[in-house]
């Protein structure tokens, strides 16, 4: 899935780069990058929930 993300993402970014100029290119460029960092980060979040609900967090004894 990241390595198609991955292709999509620099795919659209090239398109982008044809189609428009200067500034816009930055704000398309920087887009892609938002969308990719959400992506990783909800990933890392649903899997850090994952080992939560696995592992079960241990409590000292006082």
């Amino acid at each position: 899935m990241t390595s198609a993300f991955g292709l999509i993402a620099k795919t659209m970014t090239v398109v982008a780069a044809l189609l428009c100029s200067g500034c816009a290119v930055i704000a398309v460029a920087d887009t892609v990058v938002t969308v990719a960092a959400t992506v990783v980060t909800t990933g890392v979040k649903a899997a850090g929930a994952a080992v939560n609900a696995v592992i079960p967090e241990s409590k000292k004894a006082p």
